[in-house]
């Protein structure tokens, strides 16, 4: 397989396929490799009480943001990961309408494994709402059908004769 394209190609076609960001109107900003903001704004499919979040999407978007910060600084080596585990501590509930911004920075990027820190605030009410930490497990890229298909898209791989 030929190399694969730069960091912001591979953050902008991971954002064409990311699915579950767009479907729940996720913006992803890469800042450097390794740091990260998602926004996302709580929409009526995202309660599960009158005018309150379920737990499930704030815990959507710490992993969506953890994994992004990961993801960008993988990039860099051209590798990507996989979720290991990740913990949260909710601090403060999360309503209907509120603009919810996340934020992620790789703290340790080793030889197997990238730790990453996050959190998710609310800026209108001055809310700082959750708390998390991530490990992701890093691989190459080559080990993927999937990334072979992409390239196949992009060009990058020439079909064998």
């Amino acid at each position: 397989m030929a190399d694969l394209p730069d960091v912001s190609t591979l953050v902008a076609l991971y954002d064409q396929i990311n699915n579950y960001g767009r479907t729940n109107g996720m913006k992803l900003t890469v800042h450097r490799p390794g740091r990260v903001t998602y926004t996302m704004r709580v929409r009526e499919e995202h309660l599960s009480s009158p005018g309150t979040a379920h737990g499930g999407i704030v815990a959507g978007l710490m992993d969506a943001v953890l994994g992004a910060a990961a993801l960008t600084q993988a990039f860099t080596e051209q590798e990507f990961v996989s979720t290991v585990e990740f913990k949260i501590n909710y601090l403060q509930p999360v309503h209907l309408g509120d603009e919810l911004v996340a934020h992620a920075e790789v703290e340790h990027h080793g030889k197997s494994l990238v730790v990453v820190n996050g959190r998710i605030e609310c800026p209108v009410r001055e809310a700082l709402v959750a708390l998390g930490l991530g490990t992701f497990n890093r691989y190459p890229a080559t080990k993927r059908d999937f990334v072979r298909a992409v390239a196949n898209q992009l060009g990058l791989e020439r079909p064998s004769s």
